[in-house]
């Protein structure tokens, strides 16, 4: 049995961290979704940006929305959505048969967005509208001005990826803001049936402090954050309000274990998937990654329900004079600026193809 359907089989999802449209029409996903057990997929702007910049496959739908007059930031929502309406129709068959727990592809709110509390709100009700796909989740920061955007677009009906987190706490303060959306519905006699994941960010912790920490420390901070998030995750699966929401026919918000393609040459390029290894959650990996894990014989161990012993590896990078809580902060500023800086540049490559197709004309 492939490691990919063992961890299948484990209760684990296997999401794709990526989509191009070379994917789509090559039939790769479908590939990855009939051999590798893939039942998702994720996007964000610097999947996008890598797409367009490196495939002349979007060429022709640019030339058809310059035609329409689309330029900038609409052409790019209208390329976006082709391909994720395309992938979500692809996970379709797995989303019914799992009554919407799993199947699903997501797409971002402009990282512009990240502290526009309003706006946010607007752009995930359009975009949601837009897709007319159940199973598109669309992407909301879990900054403080990101939090009662998550709120209010669960009370509306909108599924939510909520995107990064580096922390137990910036996961918990997710989990309260899709709660308090999911009761806001039971409060008004909807269907408190909304899906959402949770997407804690893992590799990132570990490339921050490389150069900061002993050799013996590398590589493992980002997997305590990981178990101690963890841990918070089954403690609140089994907390009575959660309970009472789930009686009334909510579901549970998944974890998601997200950058967990491995960042350091002498690791092992399966290092966070093993570790992260764990019942009701998502994986969501690179292509490589994906691969790589294809191609292994064995997993390892489950991830332990109370947090194995992160807090002792935790209390050795304190030691070493890591602050978590600082740089939990840092980490989660650092990825919203990543992710407008993606987006320029991939509002640029769009400009600039759309100038160098009009001359081609």
């Amino acid at each position: 049995m492939k490691p990919t359907q063992t961890l299948h089989n484990l209760g684990q999802s296997l999401w794709l961290d990526n989509i191009t449209r070379d994917l789509l029409n090559s039939g790769t996903l479908k590939r990855y979704i009939d051999e590798l057990s893939v039942t998702g997929l994720t996007s964000n702007p610097t999947i996008f940006d890598h797409a367009l910049k490196n495939s002349a496959a979007y060429d022709a739908a640019i030339r058809e929305e310059l035609a329409k007059g689309k330029t900038g930031e609409a052409l790019f929502f209208d390329l976006a959505l082709d391909d994720l309406t395309r992938a979500a129709d692809l996970f379709r068959p797995i989303h019914d048969r799992t009554n919407g727990v799993d199947g699903w592809v997501s797409l971002e709110v402009s990282p512009l967005l990240a502290h526009d509390t309003v706006s946010t709100i607007a752009a995930a009700k359009e975009l949601s509208a837009r897709a007319g796909r159940p199973n598109l989740f669309i992407k909301i920061p879990g900054t403080k001005e990101g939090l009662p955007a998550i709120e209010e677009a669960i009370f509306a009906g909108v599924p939510v990826n909520v995107t990064l987190l580096f922390s137990r706490e910036h996961y918990v303060a997710a989990a309260e803001a899709y709660l308090r959306g999911v009761e806001r519905r039971m409060a008004a006699g909807l269907n408190p049936q909304v899906g959402s994941v949770a997407s804690m960010f893992i590799s990132r912790w570990d490339v921050a402090v490389a150069d900061k920490i002993p050799e013996a420390l590398h590589n493992r901070l980002g997997i305590a954050i990981a178990g101690r998030t963890y841990k918070a995750y089954v403690e609140v699966m089994r907390n009575p309000r959660w309970q009472r929401a789930y009686n009334a026919g909510a579901r549970p918000q998944r974890l998601l274990w997200a950058s967990t393609g491995t960042k350091d040459p002498k690791a092992s390029d399966i290092l966070y998937i093993k570790a992260l290894a764990s019942p009701f959650t998502v994986n969501t990996m690179p292509e490589e990654t994906l691969k790589a894990l294809a191609d292994h014989c064995e997993l390892g161990k489950i991830m332990a329900a109370n947090g194995g012993g992160c807090e002792k590896v935790l209390a050795v990078f304190a030691k070493a004079g890591i602050k978590v809580d600082g740089l939990a902060a840092q980490l989660q500023d650092e990825g919203a600026i990543s992710f407008v800086k993606s987006w320029n540049e991939l509002l640029a490559v769009i400009a600039s193809k759309s100038a160098a197709l009009k001359q081609a004309a």
